[in-house]
């Protein structure tokens, strides 16, 4: 179904059912990993889809580039710049896209630089939220549109409970999580004092190829596809035994939108119920190129070594410590499985080989972009 984007009257936007037949998605961090994939599925669904992304020197949309290619035919997006420490921004944004459903995705989400950029996270982590919220009541859509905010599983940090799940208490240990149980709960504020249809996704860690290279993660796959290819010869971690609960975000995405397709607005965890390691990530990653490890050493001196060659591939970096770590995240994800029907696809070892195999065919590919 072709998409459409039309723009009510100011003084007759209809009842909220009228108007949510509209179908116009609002994105903010669009242009991320959960931000392209979210996009992809909504103009799937005949979404006409918008988009905030921050103003760079440099192209910052390589994760959007291939859903640009009929724009000029038939377009059904559009790309707004835009900052969520601007509050006139978003509300102007708002108001004219006039959305039946904002994603807010945007965030400073990198833990360890959260420590080393503490204000601007909770400007725009916490009060980036507060902002998007306001401007929807700016704009009179309080009653019209449906606010997802993108939450984490950060805000448990030190964990009291295992499994996590909705009601497990937080305990957050980074500037990122403390700025998160910002957004958290005035989101949860808004939803009762304003009646605001605004949901909670608590999402635990979800990877795929198109995660930013600074995460383990993806920093873990593309050192394993650059050693394959002789290009590096070691990775430097920092605490390998942190234990995480990890999905593929694309599975994740539809557990986004599921949420805001109910009756009533509620919070939830989305995980994979598992927890892994990040030794046993690096493990499944080398194995995908036929390169088997054991591991010496303790702590900070510890090292991983390839039984074959005798190298050393992997190596401990106290400086990629955080001041204050997370050592387990294990989720329970029994809510959004009984309410929503959602559930992941794809398992932990697929994860793991569907990145290093794109890792790989990223260096092999000379022009591909290489976020």
């Amino acid at each position: 179904m072709e998409a459409a984007n039309p723009i009510m009257s100011r003084n007759n936007i209809g009842t909220p059912e009228e108007y949510r037949k509209r179908k116009v998605a609002l994105i903010s961090g669009i242009s991320g990993q959960d931000g392209s994939y979210l996009c992809e599925f909504l103009l799937a669904k005949g979404y006409f889809v918008h988009g905030i992304i921050r103003r760079s020197s440099s192209f910052n949309t390589g994760r959007l580039e291939h859903l640009y290619k009929d724009q000029h035919q038939k377009p059904n997006m559009i790309l707004h710049y835009g900052d969520l420490t601007d509050a006139t921004n978003l509300a102007y944004i708002i108001s004219q896209v006039q959305p039946t459903e904002i994603y807010n995705l945007g965030a400073q989400s990198h833990v360890k630089v959260s420590f080393e950029m503490s204000e601007y996270t909770g400007d725009v982590d916490g009060l980036g939220t507060l902002r998007i919220l306001d401007a929807i009541r700016t704009a009179g859509l309080e009653k019209h549109v449906r606010f997802y905010q993108a939450s984490t599983s950060e805000l448990y940090g030190k964990v009291l409970e295992t499994p996590q799940r909705e009601t497990t208490p937080f305990y957050p240990r980074s500037p990122y999580g403390v700025a998160k149980l910002y957004a958290y709960w005035i989101t949860v504020n808004y939803r009762e004092a304003y009646g605001m249809y605004a949901c909670n996704g608590i999402l635990f860690n979800h990877e795929s190829p198109r995660r930013g290279r600074t995460f383990v993660t993806r920093k873990i796959s593309r050192a394993v596809a650059e050693i394959h290819l002789g290009l590096s010869d070691c990775i430097y971690l920092g605490n390998i035994d942190a234990k995480r609960d990890w999905g593929h975000a694309n599975d994740y995405i539809e557990g986004m939108w599921l949420m805001l397709q109910q009756d009533e607005p509620e919070d939830f965890v989305l995980a994979s119920g598992e927890t892994h390691p990040v030794r046993e990530f690096v493990e499944k990653a080398f194995s995908h190129v036929d390169i088997q490890l054991r591991w010496e050493g303790k702590e900070d001196n510890e090292v991983g070594i390839c039984t074959k060659t005798g190298r050393t591939l992997v190596r401990v970096d106290p400086r990629y410590y955080r001041p204050t770590e997370v050592e387990l995240l294990h989720g329970d994800p029994t809510k959004a499985q009984t309410k929503l029907g959602w559930k992941r696809k794809v398992d932990f070892p697929s994860l793991v080989e569907e990145m290093v195999k794109a890792d790989i065919q990223i260096l092999q590919t000379p022009g591909v972009n290489q976020n």
